[in-house]
Parts: structure tokens; sequence; C-alpha cells
């Protein structure tokens, strides 16, 4: 895992329909972290795993990353696959991380069948604790992953939001005893 952050990190505010994220980007315009405002301190917790300490330049996001958001909370579930992100986490993480993606819209797996997607059926706790880690949330839709038994777990901007989000991209939640 590289700690060798880009050169410069940006934040900018965006709202939602959900309150105020915080967009962190680098100066090619490429997500490095995204994160509900009532969070922060975990973005910045993750932000120095993966980067080391890292100053935060206030800067006006670029329409190539708001463009995508703008469209994904006016209805367009799909929208946010356009934005391009980086991580510096491990290699198994990065593994989680991009298998997450492969998790449609309005679709939801356990923790199990994305451990078994990645080729790793055994490391189920291993893939909560990626899928947790997560610095890019939302875009990397981590929100999309719940328990075997059909119920919401952990998401970092609260389980309120999770279930917002689900419902926003047409999940249908049933939940088993």
């Amino acid at each position: 895992m590289t700690k060798t952050p880009p050169e410069a990190l940006f934040i900018s505010p965006l709202d939602t329909p959900l309150g105020v994220a915080q967009i962190v980007f680098d100066g090619a315009g490429v997500l490095r972290a995204f994160d509900w405002d009532s969070h922060r301190e975990r973005m910045d917790r993750l932000l120095r795993r993966h980067y080391g300490a890292v100053a935060l330049r206030d800067a006006p996001a670029p329409q190539g990353l708001l463009a995508p958001f703008q469209a994904y909370f006016g209805g367009e579930a799909g929208a946010l696959a356009a934005i391009p992100w980086a991580t510096a986490g491990t290699a198994f993480q990065n593994r989680v991380w991009q298998a997450l993606c492969d998790i449609p819209a309005g679709d939801t797996w356990s923790y199990g069948r994305l451990a078994l997607h990645i080729g790793a059926p055994s490391a189920v706790r291993a893939v909560g604790l990626a899928n947790g880690a997560n610095p890019v949330g939302l875009v990397v839709p981590c929100h999309r992953v719940i328990g075997a038994n059909g119920s919401l777990t952990g998401y970092g901007g609260g389980l309120e939001r999770k279930r917002w989000l689900l419902a926003h991209e047409g999940a249908e939640l049933r939940l088993r005893p």
C-alpha cells in the first residue's frame, strides 16, 4: 500500500437530499474520498490510513464529479458509475471495492455472496472489514451489502441513509426473521 498522496487533494461540499456530503478529489478530478459531513472524522481517518498526513484544500468540485452526483440524486441510479475514483488500499481491499461496483443499482448482496464473487468464500469477515474501510462510499456502493438474513447492517453514513439509498435505487428489502 502506498502512503504517497497525490500532489494535492481538494475538498468540496455537496448538498444532497440526505444532508451535506464532502467530496475529496485530486488535481486530475479523480475522486479520492466521499463521506457525509456528519461523518467527517471517519473520512479524515480513512484518508490518513491511505495517504498519511494530508492537507485538504477547499476548491469547487469539477463538473465531471458534480454532474453524476446530481444525476444520481435526481433519479438516475447508475449515474455514479461514470465517476473516476482511486484509493491507496491494500490489494485485497481494492479487490473487494472493485467487486462492490459489480452490484447493480437496485440489488443487494450479502457479505458471503461478495466473498464468493471475489473467489474468497471463507473471507467473509475480511470482506466485511474491507467494505467498512471503503473511502469512496456511495460511488463504490458499499451500501448495497446487507446481512445474510436480509437485515440492514452497518453503514458509515448511518442506517437511515443506507435505507434511503437502497429505496432510492429501487432495492426491495425483504427482511427475514
